[in-house]
């Protein structure tokens, strides 16, 4: 089981731990869901759900969903709300998440090039952490250049890879661009052959990478696109992913058939065969959001509705003028039940990407 090559079994797990949970995925063939968490009620569904699966699972933030744990009343100048929404939910998952008794790890969603000083500051965080534990605060970050040109993206990427090689800190990065619109970054007209990685660049992007550290992945593109869309408005081409795989393989003599860490960006939406076919070909982890916000919802919404009578007022419902009505109006109550959908929503990709029962 997963938990045999690890060190770490419980809580967030860092350097060769992340490596070796990778290693293991990809010869097991499962992918580990990647949960863009908010605050820690988003952080508890998805542990829930991990638990009760017996799978690992991977919590991340994205620079706006960083700064809305900060609170939205903080201001962001400079990231410097996204920057502490970051360490305090990092630190929050950190302490919470032994309770679990899973490996969870602790990663950042897509930094794009005007959002690269709020990366540079979680990383400064990460070394005085690492200083002090010798360990970094984050698992991983995502650095997301695939806006700019290709040679910028690559060698940019692979400064802040030397900045995060010491502390054995995972770095994932994106070549091709994802489609649709998510967080404040808006694709959604882009032309489709941008949205389709090409071999050669996925080689470049690991003889540059790996001949710094082993610790990296790439997003490639084949058709991803943020959001949920119609059925057959999304052209998703997994096997090109193979192809990826193949064309590394060949160009470095290696033995293994997947040599590159692959991630599965925009799979709201996607089919269970889409998933299933491109973590055959090495993807480990698989990007979910959209989803998760409508399944989140759900339950608030369905409670407010069945409720509505019971929350109109403090005092008064269809029992009686003088019922109180705490009980319904407590958030505790009401957060709980958009907790419980968001959590089933988890557990089903868990069981999709075959991460369930890998503990």
């Amino acid at each position: 089981m997963a938990q045999s090559v690890l060190s770490r079994k419980t809580g967030v797990i860092v350097g060769d731990d992340v490596l070796n949970l990778f290693n293991y995925a990809q010869k097991k063939n499962f992918a580990i869901p990647a949960i863009n968490v908010t605050s820690s009620s988003t952080v508890v569904a998805a542990l829930e759900a991990a638990r009760d699966k017996k799978a690992p699972i991977i919590l991340q933030m994205s620079q706006g969903g960083a700064a809305y744990f900060a609170g939205k009343g903080v201001a962001n100048k400079d990231q410097e709300a996204s920057i502490a929404g970051a360490i305090a939910g990092a630190h929050y998952i950190r302490s919470i998440a032994p309770s679990y008794g899973i490996p969870v790890i602790l990663h950042t969603d897509h930094c794009a090039k005007k959002l690269l000083p709020w990366l540079d500051g979680m990383m400064e965080e990460d070394e005085k952490h690492f200083k002090k534990h010798g360990e970094p605060l984050f698992s991983s970050h995502m650095i997301d250049l695939s806006e700019e040109e290709v040679e910028w993206n690559v060698q940019t990427t692979a400064k802040y890879l030397k900045r995060a090689s010491p502390m054995k800190q995972w770095l994932e990065m994106e070549i091709g661009i994802t489609g649709g619109e998510e967080d404040g970054v808006n694709n959604e007209d882009v032309d489709n052959n941008s949205l389709y990685t090409q071999p050669e660049d996925i080689y470049h992007i690991y003889k540059t990478l790996s001949a710094i550290s082993p610790y990296f992945s790439i997003a490639a593109g084949f058709g991803n696109v943020h959001g949920v869309y119609k059925p057959g408005n999304v052209k998703l081409h997994p096997e090109l992913l193979g192809k990826h795989q193949a064309y590394v393989k060949k160009e470095i003599n290696g033995k293994e058939d997947k040599p590159v860490f692959l991630v599965f960006h925009g799979g709201s939406g996607s089919s269970k065969k889409e998933y299933t076919d491109a973590i055959g070909y090495g993807v480990v982890k698989v990007n979910l959001d959209t989803d998760l916000q409508y399944a989140y919802l759900t339950g608030i919404r369905d409670y407010v509705l069945k409720k509505k009578d019971y929350i109109m007022t403090p005092v008064g419902n269809p029992d009686g003028e003088d019922k109180p009505n705490k009980k319904f109006f407590d958030p505790r109550v009401w957060v709980r039940e958009g907790e419980k959908t968001m959590s089933t929503r988890v557990q089903e990709g868990l069981d999709d990407f075959n991460t369930a029962n890998q503990l």
